[in-house]
């Protein structure tokens, strides 16, 4: 019987060792294949990237007339007096229009 115990450990041994040198050939032949592959393969393509015009610039406003901006004012001071609008909202409008 120790003879049989023996023989199956050598055999173990012997399995186990070749199961090892086996699957290091084997990841040293796929090294090799991946190595070759990576040799034969095209560069990879380059992708250029074109910024985008900008966009076209607002059309300019046109200016304001004078008769314009004492019409807005007067219609200001209608609302004003309307009681729609208070002093510091009248006054916060009419300096947007003289100065816009």
């Amino acid at each position: 019987m120790p003879g049989l115990i023996r023989g199956v450990a050598r055999t173990a041994v012997v399995a186990g060792t070749a199961t090892a040198v086996s699957n290091r050939v084997s990841r040293r032949q796929a090294g090799r294949w991946a190595d070759q592959e990576a040799q034969q393969a095209p560069p990879p393509q380059q992708v250029v990237y074109q910024q985008a015009p900008p966009p076209p610039a607002p059309p300019a406003a046109a200016p304001v007339s004078m008769d314009s901006k004492i019409d807005q004012l007067k219609e200001l001071a209608t609302l004003k007096e309307q009681g729609i609008l208070t002093e510091a909202e009248f006054e916060a409008q009419k300096a947007r229009i003289l100065n816009g």
